[in-house]
């Protein structure tokens, strides 16, 4: 879907690609590009050691790069999901969201990132963008080409006309309760380089 001339889903020319990955730099975050969804699964887990606590938001990209099934079937991390996954909401709501916090290690993506290197994520709950913002000891983000938009207003675009509606849609199909738009979180930069690595992907991946 696209507004005016922008298109939400092409991957990126390989200038754009170059041009962004060095603003990003400038901004403090390390950054990796990388060709494929396969590729970028390989770069984020070379960068989790075995045994590390790690945590990750609902993800169409990390669904798409074979992350969720890796980090939650492998045995090799304490991947929060699962053991928040069998914890009650009722009696341990308090413990629970201590616990998704401040991961050792978050794992991502954003719905966008512009030009000169934003990085823009939107939630529901907004569970992820704590740990993404302060909270996370380490964050590592995977963000397919087709997500780089012009300045922040055609990120809030991107966000609005092309990924809500998908979600909703999926959560409707999935849950038959549809999502909303209640958070939105923008990184401008690390205040030190070191903790925050983005794995560009050429190829589209993701919404």
């Amino acid at each position: 879907m696209a507004t005016g001339s922008l298109n939400f889903t092409t991957a990126a020319s390989e200038a754009q690609l170059a041009s962004l990955a060095e603003r990003l730099r400038d901004r403090n975050f390390e950054v990796l590009v990388v060709d494929t969804a396969s590729e970028a699964r390989s770069a984020v887990l070379a960068r989790v050691p075995e045994g590390s606590e790690v945590h990750s938001g609902k993800s169409k990209t990390l669904e798409d790069a074979g992350l969720l099934k890796s980090l939650m079937e492998s045995g090799k991390y304490a991947f929060l999901r699962t053991r928040l996954f069998k914890m009650d909401r009722q009696t341990q709501m308090r413990e629970m969201r201590k616990l998704g916090a401040a991961p050792d290690f978050m794992i991502g993506s954003v719905q966008a990132v512009t030009e000169a290197g934003q990085l823009v994520s939107a939630s529901a709950s907004g569970s992820q963008l704590g740990p993404y913002a302060s909270g996370a000891g380490q964050l590592i983000l995977v963000i397919g080409s087709q997500k780089i938009v012009p300045d922040l207003e055609s990120a809030l675009n991107r966000i609005r006309e092309h990924v809500q509606p998908y979600e909703d849609a999926r959560l409707r199909e999935q849950l038959g309760v549809g999502t909303q738009l209640a958070r939105i979180l923008i990184l401008e930069r690390d205040f030190r380089p070191g903790r925050t690595t983005i794995i560009l992907v050429r190829e589209p991946i993701g919404v």
